[in-house]
């Protein structure tokens, strides 16, 4: 099966031959015919051999975003496969007796560009990041029935917030819209149609375990709370107490509930605030503080501002946080990167002049890998500091 073709500069198929996923607008010299967007095409280089299968876009600097490489054929059973590999890897990681939640597909991380889905308890929440994608949702839908018919209740497309001119949300089989999903043994309600993202970040799962070690007899503090994941792990754990906050009154009571749902008499208090007025107020008051903000930085442009406010955040972190107490500091900012971050932490410490040490630097749980020839996909940052 041959498609219309996107010929590469001279030079410039190198990337892809090294199995990068996506084709950038500057590498391009021409195409065989007029495109639309989500069009399926055959990239080659400047002497037509061909490099990849994969989705153009006149959208953007990715026009692009290859799905099969070299000799590998785009067929039939593309989409079935590529679940089943998904599907298995999961099986490896997880022990489905005690987390139903997780991530199945994650974008270039299972080899397929622009695709994210999610399974909470037998129900998939897809999301499209490409046209290409989106046009193929009843074929990924009749995979995941086919392959997982035993898992699957519902299946709802969630791609309104991620592309344009998609309409609205829907379901492609099944009508439920919300469960309790369960994690390490811990419930959360989750609903697909309401919620932020596809209803709950999966992404923290390792990360909300590790502040359980901390949190035994604390004083915790959440901000930026939301559904409440790292309060009801640290309150699991045996926290003292347990503050939720959040700027939005729906996600400190999307976090009570949660918490209600799990620890009914829980010394735990949600609050709808401004994180940076709470802090504030509540300066050395607690042992364990998490900050895991929404991303700062969106695109390239907003980098630097973006870095200011990680720096503005750590500093009030560390100044509300009690003497000999840890920080956990998250950045989901993708052009944020590593050192970047661990930078503007540092430089945020040394303006709060108290001795700190580095305990474990984190990412994203192994439900979200990274693809070695993407490293791109490597979004989730996370430091955990010891503040004397």
């Amino acid at each position: 099966m041959s498609f219309p073709k996107v010929i590469l500069k001279k030079g410039k198929e190198k990337s892809i031959q090294r199995r990068h996923p996506w084709v950038f607008s500057g590498a391009v010299y021409a195409v065989t015919q007029e495109l639309n967007d989500g069009e399926m095409v055959d990239v080659v280089d400047s002497d037509h051999n061909h490099l990849g299968t994969g989705y153009f876009s006149d959208k953007g600097s990715i026009v692009v975003r290859i799905l099969t490489f070299g000799t590998e054929v785009f067929s039939e059973t593309f989409w079935k496969d590529k679940l089943q590999s998904a599907w298995y890897l999961r099986t490896q990681l997880l022990d489905f007796e005690v987390t139903n939640a997780f991530r199945v597909i994650h974008g270039e991380g299972d080899g397929i560009s622009g695709l994210i889905i999610d399974y909470y308890d037998k129900n998939w929440v897809i999301q499209a990041h490409s046209t290409g994608v989106f046009l193929q949702m009843k074929e990924i839908a009749e995979a995941i029935q086919s392959n997982f018919s035993n898992h699957c209740d519902t299946i709802y497309c969630k791609s309104a917030g991620t592309l344009p001119n998609t309409g609205t949300d829907y379901f492609l089989f099944g009508t439920k819209a919300d469960t309790v999903a369960r994690e390490n043994n811990i419930l959360f309600s989750v609903n697909w149609v309401e919620g932020q993202k596809t209803g709950f970040f999966l992404d923290q799962r390792e990360n909300r375990k590790l502040l359980g070690e901390f949190s035994k007899g604390k004083k915790v503090l959440n901000t930026f709370c939301y559904t409440g994941g790292f309060s009801i792990y640290a309150m699991n754990a045996g926290a003292e107490l347990v503050t939720s906050v959040d700027i939005s009154q729906k996600a400190v009571d999307l976090a009570a509930s949660n918490m209600e749902l799990n620890f009914p008499k829980a010394n735990h208090t949600a609050v709808a605030d401004d994180v940076f007025n709470f802090m504030r107020e509540h300066t050395q008051h607690y042992d364990v503080i998490v900050l895991d903000p929404p991303a700062f930085a969106k695109s390239i442009k907003s980098k630097h501002t973006a870095t200011q406010a990680y720096k503005r955040l750590n500093i009030a972190g560390l100044k509300a946080l009690a003497p000999n107490g840890i920080l956990f500091t998250f950045s989901c900012s993708q052009v944020i990167d590593d050192v970047l971050f661990y930078n503007t932490v540092a430089a945020a410490a040394i303006e709060s002049g108290r001795n700190i040490r580095v305990l474990h630097k984190l990412g994203q749980g192994p439900d979200h890998p990274t693809n070695i020839y993407h490293p791109e996909g490597h979004y989730l940052k996370g430091l955990v500091l010891f503040v004397e």
